[in-house]
């Protein structure tokens, strides 16, 4: 663990642009102020994002902490805090968007969407009727079904790499069917 004279040797070094020094710091408090980020953000990827953006603030500012009686961990801390803070805060102002736009806007198919969506299915399902029968059934599996390529093995009786072989001929085959 460092010290509060490592931490504070190593800010000023940062703060003469010092490699080294940052990434000595980085080690030695990055999981604890990726805590701090995660705490308040309740998102690893979100927190990750603002522990980076937080290194960044440390290496432009670093010239501007001073040793009055504030710890150094406490000041790289209240810059975590922050910049999670503001992550969330941006997050939300977003969020609030949303509810307003989904108001305004209607979110059922129109008329002609529904009618061309039916035209569509009704000539995929025409489509899967010219594929052999165990061919169908294995895309249908697959993508309707949700199916993985090891199910539908097991389910077909049939070697894996023979599924993958029907399921990207099928898929050809129905491409040049609804092409037509």
């Amino acid at each position: 663990m460092a010290t509060r004279e490592d931490l504070e040797q190593w800010l000023a070094r940062v703060a003469m642009g010092d490699r080294a020094a940052f990434s000595s710091l980085y080690d030695a408090t990055s999981a604890k102020l990726f805590g701090v980020c995660l705490r308040i953000l309740k998102n690893r990827a979100g927190a990750e994002d603002a522990l980076q953006e937080t290194f960044m603030k440390v290496w432009r500012f670093a010239g501007s902490y001073t040793a009055n009686g504030v710890s150094p961990m406490t000041w790289l801390i209240t810059i975590a805090r922050n910049t999670a803070v503001d992550r969330l805060r941006r997050h939300r102002d977003t969020q609030d968007v949303a509810p307003l736009a989904d108001r305004l806007s209607d979110p059922a198919p129109s008329p002609e969407a529904s009618a061309i969506a039916r035209s569509e299915a009704a000539r995929i399902a025409e489509c899967l009727d010219e594929l052999e029968t165990d061919r169908a059934r294995a895309v249908r599996g697959a993508y309707l079904d949700g199916l993985s390529y090891n199910d539908l093995s097991r389910a077909l009786n049939v070697p894996l790499n023979t599924i993958r072989t029907w399921l990207r001929r099928s898929l050809i085959s129905l491409r040049e069917c609804m092409s037509r």
